[in-house]
């Protein structure tokens, strides 16, 4: 391996960036040059850890290969249709020695493939076996696939022989050489690890740069017993945004009758007036975004949808989660961190209107058993730092691949 050799990234947007971090930041400080392909708003994140950013949406729209399949990552299937050719070029002339990519990013194993060089995927979710995950999601609500993304599987399979092509193959993205998985190994059981061999585990947060880059602290007590840190995250608005006001909103009168200063994130989400009257309450605060690794420093609880990223951060700070998931991993990653002791439920199931009792009694069971809680958060957070131990020898096994 010399220094300079390229590799490709290809992570899809968001929080799927954010796991892909430290990976870039690794082998940029090996001497590679790492493109990374992928949003504008990530931008300032992929050159903080050393990666070279490029627009892939800006030069290749996703709109125009698909506006109209939902879930959303269904219309990374159409855009692996539409652009595969041109993307094999692109990567080809920047002539790299490895792929990785995130596991949404469907045309990624096609530009793999094509160029001969290994390509390694980073899981997207939390114990999301490909086989159980569509069956999930073949039954979701949601899913609503344009006559686009049926065409676009018909050509993934008959021109680029992708035979395990469907609306949601985004679930699948399997690589034969290494899949990465973005939490610590206890998060997965022994029958979903046999899913996903040959399999490392990498974590997903990246300490060092999220220090660097946060410089809020959002969350203050003022003369307040507890501090509440309440966030679902930035996907489950673009479905599900009047469950979520429902859910805060109850939320907030809960809250607004205890001794605590409450902080509610919509993760970027667009609040009228309307809106931000449903949640404020005395010494409730409603916020679009904010950064949400300063406010868990300042967190005594948070409530939580029990995304990937937002479980392992939340875990990192040692903070008690109320979990109220909505669809995808999030249910089994909220179970998980309830079965570990790091988590009360709020629901039943997800989704469910939220009762006042409900929402008492999860606070109650945190406040009264506040020293277990803290131990248990304690060792899992052992399991963070020896997964952030443990990348350079998932790098070298993964340089070995080239």
């Amino acid at each position: 391996m010399r220094a300079g050799q390229t590799v490709v990234v290809l992570p899809a947007s968001g929080g799927h960036v954010q796991r892909l971090l430290p990976l870039i930041a690794g082998l940029a400080q090996r001497g590679l040059t790492v493109h990374v392909m992928t949003r504008a708003e990530s931008r300032t994140q992929v050159e903080a850890a050393g990666g070279i950013f490029f627009d892939l949406f800006a030069r290749y729209p996703l709109e125009a290969a698909d506006r109209e399949s939902i879930p959303l990552p269904s219309r990374l299937v159409s855009f692996a249709a539409m652009y595969a050719e041109p993307l094999i070029a692109e990567v080809a002339a920047l002539r790299p020695i490895l792929l990785v990519y995130d596991s949404y990013v469907v045309v990624a194993p096609l530009i793999g493939r094509r160029l001969g060089i290994p390509y390694v995927g980073m899981r997207a979710g939390h114990a999301q076996v490909p086989a159980q995950a569509v069956k999930e999601i073949q039954g979701d609500p949601r899913v609503l696939i344009s006559a686009t993304c049926l065409a676009a599987v018909e050509k993934l399979r008959n021109e680029y022989g992708m035979i395990e092509a469907s609306p949601f193959v985004y679930l699948e993205g399997m690589s034969p050489y290494l899949n990465l998985y973005a939490e610590p190994a206890r998060f997965l059981d022994e029958e979903a690890r046999r899913a996903f061999e040959p399999i490392a585990f990498f974590g997903s947060l990246a300490p060092e740069l999220r220090e660097a880059a946060s410089r809020e602290r959002p969350l203050s007590r003022h003369s307040r017993k507890i501090g509440i840190y309440v966030a679902f995250g930035s996907v489950i608005w673009r479905y599900y945004a009047e469950v979520a006001f429902a859910a805060m909103a109850q939320l907030a009168d809960v809250f607004s009758e205890d001794d605590a200063e409450v902080l509610v994130s919509v993760g970027g989400y667009s609040i009228d007036d309307a809106d931000r009257r449903r949640i404020e309450r005395p010494h409730v605060r409603i916020e679009t975004y904010v950064d949400q690794w300063g406010a868990l420093k300042d967190a005594d609880l948070f409530v939580t949808h029990h995304g990937l990223n937002s479980s392992h951060e939340a875990i990192f700070h040692q903070v008690p989660m109320l979990s109220y998931p909505f669809f995808g991993d999030q249910p089994a990653m909220a179970q998980c961190c309830q079965d570990l002791g790091l988590a009360v439920p709020l629901s039943e199931a997800p989704r469910v209107p939220l009762e006042a009792r409900t929402v008492r009694r999860a606070v109650a069971e945190v406040t009264t058993n506040r020293k277990a809680f803290a131990a248990r958060l304690a060792e899992a957070r052992t399991w963070e730092l020896e997964v952030i131990e443990g990348r350079e020898a998932v790098l070298d096994r993964l340089l070995r691949l080239v």
